[in-house]
């Protein structure tokens, strides 16, 4: 059964089908023209990292361009960081970035792996686990993360390892709920956001934890995030919206069916607004520069509409 990254990825693609062919290669140039020597692609500053590596293969993938000379360049990338000790949210990138190339461009950059590859990297995880069930950032991380939390539970079902005790892993998330919804980042924060609910939303949506009265709380708090500017924001002491909150934000309603309660047409307008004349996506209004990981949330929040 193909997990929540996978899926997520064909209900993207399917969205974008509805684009009009230059308005895909537009994007896809902007992307590609990204790609630095050694295979993988930049931030906004210094060289190849895994985490933006893995929002333009993402892009790509839905964009139907993740295939030939660029797909094999990153696989050759990718390959060179699997002996490196990686942060969660690196090697979270590694593996769905690997991932990606496997589906799209039958590129398996694990093939010479050891077969106990997967439990090594499983025991690694539960360095991360916390006595209230959630998981740290890191080893040495003291308090348990919503978002990091969720990125454990989709490195297990990339590299096809159960979760141990899931119902401690659903009491820490469902103790990370706000009051007035919305949950937070780590216990001791002082206010939700949308990022952190998304997070806490799709980590719980995996392990069939919603009820009925989740699924009210936390879609009205998401809904109150839309400004005038038809985007989301980050949270209510932010007065703009920008381009992460509105994909997620957006992404979130949908797998609650509350997508009524936001203005969708306003939502597409905010996402098209930030497109650069070069393809790429800006992060919000202030924004100057596009880059690999907002363009994917532009790409998303335009295919989350047009679907």
């Amino acid at each position: 059964m193909a997990g929540y990254l996978e899926t997520l990825t064909i209900r993207l693609a399917t969205g974008i089908g509805n684009w009009p062919d230059d308005a895909r290669q537009t994007v896809a140039r902007f992307i590609l023209d990204k790609q630095q020597p050694d295979g993988g692609f930049p931030g906004r500053e210094g060289g190849s990292d895994l985490y933006y590596t893995s929002f333009a293969l993402r892009s790509l993938a839905i964009l139907g361009e993740l295939s030939g000379e660029p797909a094999e360049r990153t696989a050759a990338f990718l390959q060179q960081r699997l002996q490196g000790h990686e942060s969660i949210v690196d090697f979270h990138s590694l593996i769905f970035a690997s991932a990606l190339l496997d589906s799209a461009a039958g590129i398996n950059i694990f093939q010479q792996a050891a077969d106990s590859w997967a439990d090594r990297v499983s025991d690694q995880l539960e360095l991360l686990r916390r006595d209230d069930g959630g998981y740290a950032k890191a080893e040495e991380g003291i308090a348990s993360s919503t978002y990091h939390s969720f990125l454990v539970l989709l490195v297990r079902q990339l590299i096809e390892r159960e979760l141990p005790e899931p119902a401690r892993l659903v009491d820490f998330l469902h103790s990370q709920k706000a009051e007035g919804g919305g949950f937070l980042e780590i216990r001791a924060g002082k206010r939700a956001g949308t990022n952190p609910t998304a997070a806490a939303i799709a980590a719980l949506r995996i392990l069939d934890a919603i009820d009925d009265d989740l699924r009210q709380t936390t879609a009205e708090f998401l809904a109150e995030m839309q400004t005038d500017e038809g985007g989301l924001r980050a949270n209510t002491r932010i007065p703009i919206a920008d381009l992460l909150s509105t994909f997620t934000g957006l992404l979130t309603l949908t797998d609650l069916d509350a997508r009524e309660m936001i203005d969708d047409a306003a939502a597409l307008s905010y996402a098209r607004s930030l497109q650069h004349p070069s393809g790429g996506f800006l992060g919000a209004v202030w924004d100057q520069q596009p880059d690999v990981e907002y363009t994917f949330y532009g790409v998303g929040t335009w295919a989350l509409c047009a679907s």
